[in-house]
């Protein structure tokens, strides 16, 4: 099975990641962590995503704030799909990195979720890897029946608390 690379820009973006963690254990998948900046280490960056592919990753999640470079350079050196997650930050909540991240040239996509939307870039990663892998596909519509059946039990509790 393919494995998912995690790549943040920065040490302060791993409470995100863990979001992105916590998914890809629960269902089982193989991830590789690492810290490399657009900015700082930009051979690092070109380095690791023309290399990918090679290093059985199917997908890459690119975890970064404020100019939120990451996602677009590692897209520009790899074929492979990048999810792109913008991180909120104290000066402008995140929209500068989600406008970085969603602003890409035609050819260069970037998938994008929400500010902070590491859990959601993990799912998404996860459906994207279940096209070739039905296992994988069967866990993902069993999570998907697990949460509906959470909704139906809160809505239970909620009119039989509040409905006469």
């Amino acid at each position: 099975m393919k494995r998912v690379a995690i790549i943040l820009g920065s040490d302060s973006d791993i409470n995100v990641a863990e979001k992105s963690i916590e998914i890809l254990k629960r269902l089982g998948l193989e991830f590789e962590l690492n810290i490399i900046s657009a900015h700082r280490t930009p051979e690092n960056a070109r380095e690791f995503a023309l290399s990918a592919r090679e290093k059985n990753f199917g997908v890459i999640i690119a975890i970064a704030g404020k100019a939120a470079a990451l996602s677009g350079v590692l897209a520009a050196h790899t074929r492979l799909p990048v999810i792109g997650v913008p991180v909120s930050s104290k000066d402008l909540g995140g929209m500068d990195a989600l406008l970085s991240t969603v602003q890409m040239p035609p050819g260069v996509p970037v998938a994008c979720v929400a500010i902070d939307g590491g859990a959601n870039a993990a799912w998404l990663a996860a459906r994207m890897l279940a096209i070739n892998d039905s296992e994988l596909a069967n866990k993902l519509e069993g999570e998907a029946l697990s949460m509906a059946e959470k909704v139906e039990q809160k809505n239970h509790e909620l009119r039989k608390k509040y409905n006469q």
